[in-house]
């Protein structure tokens, strides 16, 4: 089958996309508190043949600068997080192909409530559903928990290595042909069929079998975004979708190597296992237009507080304590329990080692550590066909400026171009997920 990207559309259940300043954005529908939001939205990216949208989350509000949430609540810096198993529900009513993700924590759920969610959604959907593993980044979530702090990195790691064992063994308590659902003779499954996990570690003891029959994508879809060495091995082991934040076609180009690498030392396909950086697009009639939008988009609606409550909360310090100008010293992100790997990402794509804390407020809160394509819709289709053609992805994870405008012209303008040239589907492969994916389907596991 000929090479096509893979097309992921990243949301986050609230007011604002990854970008801080994009519910201020004059055309930005405001009704994200209403189900048609959401499945407007969903319909828009299945109309342009997405394989998945994808709901990143965080359990607590941006709360650590200066030890509030005031300034997050004030300046809508993601305070409103709504329950993605709902928002997912309503979607997939809404469509009929489209995959659908949430992100659901190792460190604060169970593995038996994420495997069941999740198989439950795969089975509801038809086989379309994903769950994007993540250890969560803060203290604020572990107070929202009944912790003091967060765990540490590497703790986090290790707690998830054992989630993710525990969580597959209960999706593979059922073989795939259990079911008999004989009414006549009365015999409704194979016992000889669905096992006990009896899983035991040193964070969970889980008996099982799972509560939910196999699922028809075999084990729903797995998303991972951990960029640090350790999250790469965790990645390379678990992840069908690995999403990266690369500032520069190079330095894609070595992690893209390097991921596979790491993929095919565990053993596996590194085909069935697609990377995919975070990109936006910003689609203008004429060049000027999209750089006009883009000056608009990163300038005009951005309030510093804002930047900096997303920015302390991905990294679980107080940046409230120093001023804008003030460098980044190695004690600083040394202190820092949060996402490794952001403050050399801003170094990579400015190109210099002397960061201010404005540096990083600025890439916090418009993601400029990711590539970022501006112009009309065939110079962004060259930008993007250029990383997918050099060997620095399979694809993107597209996140919108503003919603649902960023989407609809995208798919509008650039997703015919991208069809023309060969890029990417003009229809769906199949029903699932995975065969959207063209990755292998697991068997049963005895």
């Amino acid at each position: 089958m000929t090479r096509r990207m893979t097309m992921v559309g990243f949301m986050q259940a609230g007011n604002v996309t990854v970008y801080s300043g994009s519910w201020r954005y004059p055309s930005a529908d405001l009704s994200f508190l209403t189900m048609d939001y959401y499945q407007r939205i969903a319909r828009t990216l299945e109309q342009g043949k997405f394989d998945l949208v994808f709901f990143d989350d965080r359990l607590a509000m941006p709360g650590i600068y200066g030890n509030s949430v005031a300034e997050a609540v004030r300046r809508g810096a993601r305070p409103v997080k709504l329950d993605l198993t709902a928002v997912l529900g309503g979607i997939i009513g809404a469509t009929s192909r489209i995959g659908v993700g949430a992100t659901y924590s190792t460190t604060y759920y169970e593995p038996f409530h994420v495997a069941r969610t999740f198989a439950t959604l795969d089975h509801l959907s038809g086989g379309r559903a994903a769950w994007n593993v993540v250890t969560s980044v803060n203290d604020s979530e572990g107070q929202n928990f009944g912790r003091d702090s967060h765990f540490g990195h590497d703790e986090r790691y290790d707690r998830a290595q054992e989630f993710l064992e525990a969580t597959t063994a209960l999706w593979d308590s059922w073989d795939d042909d259990a079911l008999i659902m004989d009414q006549e003779s009365g015999e409704f499954a194979d016992p000889d069929k669905v096992r006990e996990v009896n899983f035991e570690g040193k964070w969970f003891r889980v008996r099982g079998p799972l509560t939910v029959p196999r699922t028809p994508q075999g084990r729903p879809t797995i998303l991972q975004a951990g960029s640090s060495g350790r999250g790469r091995e965790f990645a390379a082991e678990w992840a069908d979708l690995v999403f990266t934040a690369d500032p520069g076609l190079s330095v894609a180009q070595q992690h893209y190597s390097d991921q596979k690498q790491r993929v095919a030392e565990f053993g596996r396909d590194p085909d069935d296992v697609k990377i995919l950086p975070m990109a936006y697009a910003v689609v203008g009639e004429t060049q000027s237009i999209a750089e006009e939008k883009e000056r608009l988009f990163l300038d005009a609606y951005v309030h510093p507080a804002a930047s900096l409550a997303l920015l302390s909360e991905v990294m679980n310090y107080d940046f409230a304590k120093h001023d804008l100008d003030d460098p980044v010293t190695a004690e600083m992100t040394e202190a820092s329990s949060g996402i490794r790997g952001l403050a050399e990402g801003v170094k990579r794509h400015l190109n210099r080692d002397d960061l201010t804390v404005r540096d990083l407020a600025a890439h916090r809160a418009t993601l400029l550590q990711g590539p970022r394509f501006v112009g009309t819709a065939e110079r962004v289709a060259d930008q993007m066909q250029e990383w997918f053609e050099s060997g620095a992805c399979d694809g993107f994870v597209l996140a919108a400026t503003h919603l649902p405008g960023a989407f609809e012209e995208f798919v509008r303008m650039v997703v015919p171009i991208l069809q023309e040239r060969g890029l990417f589907r003009r229809e769906y492969e199949g029903p699932t997920l995975r065969d959207q994916l063209g990755i292998k389907r697991p068997g049963s596991v005895r």
